[in-house]
């Protein structure tokens, strides 16, 4: 059995005179696509350099190779594998037991101290 505590008082008591009924204008810049089209551009390079690796990946040997140097913990490896490759971006390779995540970036543009895009390749390489 449940039993309602009644509150006299309401949760949100009304503060009259303190009710705007105006709407709020904000002022925003104008649209600028300048930087959106740069990363478009940007990401289709990044597009195409994951083709590039998935192709290398396709190559049996090339896999042994991969899975036994991450298994084995061997960073070192991994990551001289991953150049033999020839992309034209840096590649961070991360791998556990069940699978490997391959994150490609764009070079930093130097008008900013960031990379615009980065493409995550995420991989099952085990159960």
């Amino acid at each position: 059995m449940m039993y309602y505590y009644h509150y006299p008082y309401p949760p949100h008591p009304a503060y009259p005179g303190y009710h705007y009924h105006y709407p709020i204008t904000r002022q925003y810049p104008p649209v600028d696509v300048n930087v959106f089209t740069k990363s478009i551009k940007s990401y289709r390079l990044l597009i195409g350099q994951g083709s590039i690796l998935l192709n290398r990946l396709d190559d049996k040997d090339f896999d042994v190779k991969l899975m036994a140097a991450a298994q084995l913990g061997n960073k070192a490896e991994v990551d001289r594998l991953m150049k033999t490759i020839g992309l034209k971006v840096p590649v961070e390779t991360k791998y556990t037991p069940t699978g490997v995540t391959f994150e490609l970036t764009t070079q930093p543009d130097p008008s900013s101290q960031m990379s615009c895009c980065t493409l995550s390749i995420h991989l099952k390489w085990g159960n």
